[in-house]
C-alpha cells in the first residue's frame, strides 16, 4: 500500500510539472515560444542576447537572489500560463530555476541546454542588450 501511494504521490507531481531540457534550436529561437535570459546585465551587454529573448535576471553578480521580484517581472512579461524557456550562460542557473518554477508552481519550462555559449558556438541569431 505505502509503494502505490508513493507511486501515485510522484505521479501526481509529473502530471502538472512539465520540465523540459532541450539545447537550442533555430526552430525553437523563430517559434513563439517566449525565451527568458536570467543572466546579469554584464553578461547581456558582454554576449547579446537570443533575437527576441526577454532578459530578467534571476541571481545579481554576486549570486543573491530576489525570488519574489523576478516573479512579479516574469508575470509582467511573459504568460506563465503557456510554455516558455529560460537560458543562462550555460545552463546551470537555469537548471535550478526551471525546477523551482516547474515542481513549485507547475510551470510549463524548457530549460535551454547549453546556453549561451551553446548558442554562440552554433552561430544561431543573437541581438545587442539594449538597456
Amino acid at each position: 500500500m505505502k509503494k502505490i501511494l508513493i507511486f501515485l504521490l510522484l505521479l501526481n507531481i509529473s502530471i502538472f510539472a512539465e520540465l523540459k531540457h532541450e539545447y537550442p534550436t533555430l526552430e525553437l529561437i523563430n517559434s513563439k515560444i517566449p525565451i527568458v535570459d536570467i543572466r546579469t546585465p554584464p553578461e547581456w551587454y558582454e554576449t547579446g542576447l537570443v533575437k527576441g529573448s526577454i532578459p530578467i535576471m534571476f541571481f545579481d553578480e554576486r549570486g543573491r537572489y530576489n525570488v519574489q521580484a523576478f516573479l512579479t517581472e516574469l508575470n509582467k512579461k511573459v504568460d506563465t500560463t503557456k510554455p516558455f524557456a529560460l537560458i543562462c550562460r550555460t545552463a546551470s542557473r537555469t537548471q535550478v530555476v526551471s525546477e523551482f518554477l516547474s515542481s513549485q508552481l507547475n510551470y510549463k519550462v524548457t530549460n535551454l541546454l547549453g546556453g549561451m555559449v551553446y548558442v554562440k558556438a552554433k552561430g544561431l541569431p543573437t541581438q545587442s542588450y539594449k538597456k
